[in-house]
């Protein structure tokens, strides 16, 4: 599957709308897309951009059903059904990339002066914003200069000058790891910025997946065949041969500029001109696209965007995997919701077997690659809950849950750069807490749930229709 293929699919499946009046990249097209994703709308294809003949798409994951296409689901599947069939798929096996010869990418290849960045409808998104940002739904991919470990990452990219795209590259982020070893040896990173192509090339990229485990693999698994990629002649980084834009050249770690604001996906802008927090840049040298190529961009902001949708998606599945992988057992289902902007908070149901066992899973949680950043809070529930359905979650908290007895607070864990219910000078480091909302294991005497006259409730079924219903 490539961009073009997911837009097929949606347009199928009536949940594409195209518009072919003029829209203005400059926050027209991006107020569009909020309205629409606030009232559940589909995705957007904008076919006429003022001074531009390349169409925008956007709005891609604001549904679950969109989801469901994009993974090749059945577009009936739940979010936490998403998240666990793509758990059961990366559990079992990871498939490395299949290296090809051409793609559609490569139809058009500019170096030098043919670079122009600005031939791009690139969106302002909010009126406050630092400026145009071409990377929003975008894949970064930078390499590891002393393994074979190849990592695609989200990180927002705002086009500084023609040739220029500051890159947020936040501390302890995996192409922050490869930064820090270029650093150390003096050289620039080699790097490329993908935008379109396999539609989890997006999904993957702003995942939590394991430092050393590349996204090219678990796309494989997802696929159940190799992603395909190239080698370029210019770098040496596979990129994916079905994209639609590829930007490609280098960050030098000692070389940073002023980049932002940006109205981010917790609902505040982050990084002003004035901040103290200067970043990396990518210099373009190279640019791939395809004929009359797609600009795929998503509006962030508040939640509930297909930011928040991909990230309650591809979190709760990693999130998931992590418990799988550490063996704790009982785990019924997990859920990161996307009010929480998909980040924020995790709900986890499971089935006790010991004293112990929910505090067993909260602290379980919190100690995972996705659990460990920026995590707030962990809600733990009995397995006749599902983790998904709030109703029973807050009826769970409300007369399961004892806030003296069964709730532990974290006062260290690591934090992300963008909480803004931090001081904007103290965001390494944030506190967590745990409610167990479980009826606890050891207890004799368990309060007495009600339910209904299973033969009744039967017999009242099938007379359904005859009470006027």
């Amino acid at each position: 599957m490539d961009l073009r293929d997911y837009i097929s699919l949606c347009e199928k499946e009536g949940e594409l709308k195209r518009i072919d009046i003029e829209v203005d990249w400059d926050l027209e097209l991006s107020h569009i897309s909020k309205i629409n994703e606030e009232n559940k709308g589909p995705a957007l294809f904008f076919s006429k951009i003022k001074g531009y003949n390349t169409p925008v798409f956007g709005s891609a994951f604001t549904t679950v059903k969109r989801l469901a296409i994009a993974l090749g689901r059945p577009t009936d599947t739940s979010l936490c059904g998403l998240s666990k069939s793509w758990m059961e798929a990366i559990s079992s096996k990871l498939i490395p990339p299949k290296v090809v010869k051409s793609g559609p990418v490569l139809e058009n290849v500019l170096e030098g002066e043919q670079i122009n960045l600005y031939n791009f409808p690139v969106p302002k998104f909010y009126p406050m914003d630092g400026g145009r940002y071409i990377g929003t739904a975008v894949s970064l991919v930078t390499k590891d200069p002393d393994s074979d470990w190849v990592n695609l990452g989200t990180y927002r990219m705002q086009l500084l000058d023609e040739k220029t795209v500051g890159v947020q590259i936040i501390k302890g982020k995996h192409a922050d790891f490869h930064l820090n070893r270029y650093r150390e040896l003096g050289k620039p990173m080699p790097a490329a910025a993908v935008i379109g192509g396999d539609p989890l090339n997006f999904a993957t990229s702003s995942a939590m997946v394991s430092p050393g485990v590349s996204e090219y693999d678990v796309i494989g698994s997802l696929r159940n065949e190799p992603a395909e990629v190239f080698i370029s002649d210019l770098t040496g980084l596979p990129l994916p041969a079905n994209a639609e834009i590829i930007l490609e050249g280098e960050i030098d770690p000692q070389e940073l500029r002023q980049e932002g604001p940006f109205g981010e996906y917790t609902g505040y802008y982050s990084g002003k001109k004035t901040d103290e927090w200067p970043k990396p840049f990518l210099a373009v040298k190279r640019v791939y696209h395809r004929n009359n190529p797609i600009l795929w961009t998503t509006s962030v902001g508040k939640p509930i965007t297909d930011t928040h949708m991909i990230q309650a998606l591809n979190r709760t599945a990693t999130l998931w995997t992590d418990l799988n992988n550490m063996r704790i057992p009982g785990i019924k289902s997990v859920f990161i919701p996307p009010e929480s902007t998909g980040r924020y908070w995790a709900i986890v149901s499971v089935k006790q077997m010991y004293p112990g066992h929910s505090i067993h899973v909260g602290t379980a949680v919190i100690s995972t690659t996705t659990g460990h950043y920026g995590l707030k809070g962990v809600i733990i529930v009995d397995d006749d809950i599902p983790a998904d359905d709030w109703t029973k979650v807050f009826w769970a908290m409300s007369v399961r849950y004892d806030p003296v007895a069964r709730t532990e607070i974290i006062k260290r864990g690591r934090s992300t750069p963008l909480d803004p219910s931090l001081p904007i000078d103290a965001r390494d480091i944030c506190s967590r807490i745990i409610i167990d909302a479980c009826i606890p294991y050891e207890w004799e005497r368990k309060p007495i749930e009600i339910f209904l006259d299973k033969d009744m409730a039967d017999k009242v079924r099938a007379k359904w229709k005859e009470y006027g219903f």
